[in-house]
């Protein structure tokens, strides 16, 4: 599992993480190079389009051209992608990358010195050989530039970003400019011929190809580094051999059989293939079903812009997900979502619902594409990183490809029939069906996925779903119980009481006291400070809960033990508002601030009648019924995180009572947590 963020950082802005990680000079400089080589590859692709359009000799090699560019771009990775892995995990990663800048420097010149329409295709599939070889060594480097595992998901953003945002902009706006020069402006440019700016623009292409090698061979040492962070090794997955000592052929085997034995990469691909065939889907069948809305053009550039609005929304939304759904469980979930969404566009009766639901599958597809990224970043161990990236990379352009080619074959086996719908007319035709074929080939997948990749079968998915819902931090491995009331003397006794039954179970069991009650070290600091006031007494007592999270709770919880806390958050917050007769609310904000937003899986609530203890002693009567209000004021708002015990009784007969509610929940909710009946069973 990848190491939790902290609760201060699981908080931080986009913004903030992004300059933490580019605050890294070596990542920095690599995501320059990526800004050189994007820009270029987008120039190279438009550029040599236009090229082989402008010296086509008839109407049909022109109409040609571009599909034959692209194909020619995408045939290098349906061949050649296991060789990219295998050349990042088995040789120094940066003589890779520059070796393949070089290559791809040379050329593209040689294109535009040749001016051969066959060379041009030909090199065009050569260049992307080099490609498929550059890829996978910089995505495999990735991680070990980074400060911590964590940091890849971030890393992963501000690379689509950039290779899907600026440097689309910068590649076409500068090809636009070259060309317009001479075509509306009339402005000579440097390059003389019909073909002159495309040429200039290729040129810079190739001169941007040349710096990005000049950059890694000089001023990027560290990517040659290898597993700066330790991957732990999940149990029954084969020993994957040293780059050093193996052979291509061995390391080809190992790859494979690290596939095979490891259900987080097998359910990653699996769920991925799911994903690009329904993504195939949707882009072979996309002008035909606008076309079918009866909106015209314009209905097919909406759902373009859609679609991208929500990869955008789906790969920055991810990292606020994973924050509170585990990356193994938000990829299957997602792609599971995006199939739903994909089912709605295929039943759509109109335009602005088609929007919508593509909006959807754009958001599912960027945070599962994103969440696939951080998982092979922070979760593969770097000697086989290589060959997965290239894998996936690959599956991308296979399926991808295959669907398009297919989609078109199947939409024209149904004829298309025209109804009203909504009072307007639209098309049913062969998209339909396809997209519902799309639509439950995901679901499918996704659901496989999920299967293959959770780690926390014996805990309901549901509880994360409502985790995210209410924007809470996910639990990693762990179970919290608090046991509150109204006297610590009670919560005391049966957290003490509750933990030690609890260590008959499955699982650690940690028992912490509650820090409010650790009278030295709250009053040392109330003394030091001369603190009087309610609102400075409240910040003392949460500065001493928060140490007691931060340095006793969370690391047991993130080792998967049960921690039993008495009086967490519920008694204190309603013992201060109570005594200051201020509104809870406002120390709510202070207990989620002091705790990282930490809340209990289950609450014990000890429900007595103020004035008596359950061992028989009176209690001060005071604001108790005021504060046995509030507390059950707390656990009617929130039913399924509370269980309220009846406290009247003796220390035993509560003590039965405690442990039978938990027992139920526990078995209700987290089969194999809670102790058996009695030691026999245990046995």
């Amino acid at each position: 599992m990848p190491d939790a963020e902290s609760g201060a950082s699981a908080g931080t802005s986009t913004i903030y993480r992004a300059r933490r990680v580019l605050a890294i000079k070596p990542f920095r400089r690599l995501w320059g190079v990526t800004y050189l080589c994007s820009t270029a590859d987008w120039l190279m692709l438009f550029g040599l389009a236009a090229l082989a359009n402008s010296m086509a000799t008839n109407y049909t090699a022109a109409n040609f051209a571009f599909s034959g560019v692209v194909f020619s771009s995408l045939l290098p990775g349906l061949i050649f992608a296991p060789i990219g892995g295998l050349l990042a995990d088995r040789f120094d990663r940066r003589k890779v990358m520059v070796i393949a800048d070089v290559v791809r420097f040379g050329l593209l010149l040689s294109v535009v010195l040749a001016n051969s329409v066959w060379w041009l295709y030909a090199a065009t599939f050569l260049i992307n050989v080099a490609a498929i070889m550059w890829i996978p060594s910089k995505d495999a480097a990735v991680p070990n530039l980074l400060r911590r595992p964590s940091q890849v998901e971030t890393a992963g953003q501000l690379g689509m970003v950039m290779t899907y945002g600026l440097s689309v902009l910068t590649g076409l706006g500068f090809l636009a400019l070259v060309t317009g020069l001479k075509t509306g402006l009339h402005i000579p440019v440097p390059v003389s011929g019909d073909n002159g700016p495309i040429k200039l623009a290729l040129i810079v292409a190739c001169l941007l190809y040349l710096a990005s090698a000049v950059t890694i061979a000089t001023r990027i040492p560290e990517l040659s580094l290898r597993d700066v962070h330790t991957v732990p090794k999940p149990e029954g997955v084969p020993e994957v051999k040293s780059e050093s000592t193996a052979g291509l052929g061995s390391m080809l085997k190992d790859g494979a059989r690290f596939i095979r034995s490891t259900p987080l990469v097998r359910g990653l691909l699996i769920g991925m293939t799911g994903a690009f065939a329904a993504g195939g889907a949707v882009i072979g069948s996309a002008q035909t079903y606008a076309n079918s809305l009866g909106a015209g053009q314009s209905a097919f550039a909406l759902l373009v812009i859609a679609v991208f609005a929500g990869l955008i929304l789906g790969m920055f939304g991810a990292p606020k997900l994973a924050q509170r759904l585990p990356h193994d469980r938000l990829f299957g979930v997602a792609i599971v979502l995006a199939g739903i969404g994909l089912l709605l566009v295929a039943l759509s009766p109109h335009l602005s619902v088609s929007l919508i639901a593509v909006a959807i599958v754009g958001a599912c597809a960027g945070a599962a594409f994103l969440t696939g990224i951080t998982i092979i970043g922070s979760q593969i161990e770097d000697s086989i990183r290589g060959r997965i990236n290239a894998l996936y990379q690959s599956l991308l352009k296979v399926v991808l490809a295959g669907s398009i080619a297919v989609v078109p074959l199947l939409v024209s086996l149904v004829a298309p029939r025209r109804v009203k719908v909504w009072g307007g007319p639209i098309i049913i035709d062969g998209t339909r069906p396809v997209m519902l074929g799309g639509a439950l080939l995901a679901l499918l997948f996704g659901v496989i996925a999920y299967r293959q990749m959770d780690s926390r079968h014996t805990e309901p998915i549901l509880s994360d779903l409502r985790n995210a819902i209410r924007r809470r931090p996910r639990r990693v491995h762990g179970l919290l119980i608090a046991v509150e009331g109204t006297t610590a003397t009670d919560t005391a006794e049966q957290a003490s009481r509750l933990a030690d039954w609890l260590r008959d179970g499955s699982r650690p069991v940690v028992l912490a006291a509650d820090p409010a009650l650790d009278e030295t070290r709250l009053a040392q600091l109330i003394t030091g400070a001369s603190l009087s006031g309610t609102r400075a007494l409240a910040l003392a007592a949460a500065a001493v809960r928060a140490d007691v999270v931060e340095r006793d709770v969370r690391p047991a919880l993130d080792a998967g033990s049960v921690v039993v806390m008495e009086r967490f958050v519920d008694s204190p917050l309603a013992h201060l508002s109570a005594v200051a007769g201020l509104d809870v609310e406002e120390f709510e904000g202070l207990a989620d601030w002091a705790t990282g937003r930490v809340r209990p899986d289950i609450t014990v609530l000890l429900d007595a009648e103020p004035g008596v203890s359950s061992n028989g002693r009176p209690k001060a009567p005071g604001d108790q019924w005021r504060v046995q209000h509030l507390l059950s004021e707390m656990a009617a708002a929130d039913p399924d995180r509370y269980v309220v015990v009846d406290a009247d009784g003796t220390e035993d007969e509560v003590g039965e009572r405690v442990k039978t509610a938990v027992r139920a929940v526990l078995v209700g909710r987290l089969s194999g947590l809670a102790p058996a009946e009695n030691k026999d069973e245990i046995a």
